[in-house]
């Protein structure tokens, strides 16, 4: 299949929760990756707006990205895991939609838990940048960003 760019990401609603799992089923060949997305729900490690859902111009969910809090020794980070696409949409760009979406949407968010727009700490690649760019630069550059404490840090 070739990359298409006419994906529609948003964020999960109560009313996705059944398609991603059965995505996340298909997509991997055990249930562990669809366990661990119910069980984020339910954790302190969750948030909202950060699981996002790609589907066709049909509505049809096709594919998932999440995004969760974690630390990587005492700093703040976020950690993607999974990005789930049904196998016969594989390759073509639905997942990377999904995941340029989370880290979109990750900019105003607090990842330690608190309210919106105050971030944990600079993301070196979203600051000073309009939203608008996150959908036309490499997906490398939007992870880094992601995960950079900033100078000091």
């Amino acid at each position: 299949m070739s990359t298409r760019t006419d994906w529609i990401t948003r964020a999960e609603t109560g009313a996705d929760t059944p398609a991603i799992r059965e995505t996340d089923l298909a997509a991997f060949d055990t249930p562990l990756e669809a366990d661990l997305v119910e069980a984020l729900r339910a954790d302190s490690s969750w948030i909202d707006g950060l699981s996002i859902v790609v589907t066709d111009q049909d509505g049809r969910l096709v594919g998932h990205a999440l995004l969760t809090r974690c630390h990587i020794d005492d700093t703040p980070a976020l950690c993607l895991a999974p990005v789930a696409v049904l196998p016969e949409y594989q390759g073509t760009g639905a997942g990377s939609a999904a995941v340029r979406t989370a880290a979109c949407n990750s900019r105003h968010r607090d990842h330690r838990g608190g309210s919106e727009h105050q971030a944990p700490f600079p993301l070196k690649w979203f600051v000073g940048h309009r939203h608008r760019h996150c959908y036309r630069d490499p997906l490398d550059r939007h992870l880094s960003g992601l995960l950079d404490p900033g100078p000091g840090r």
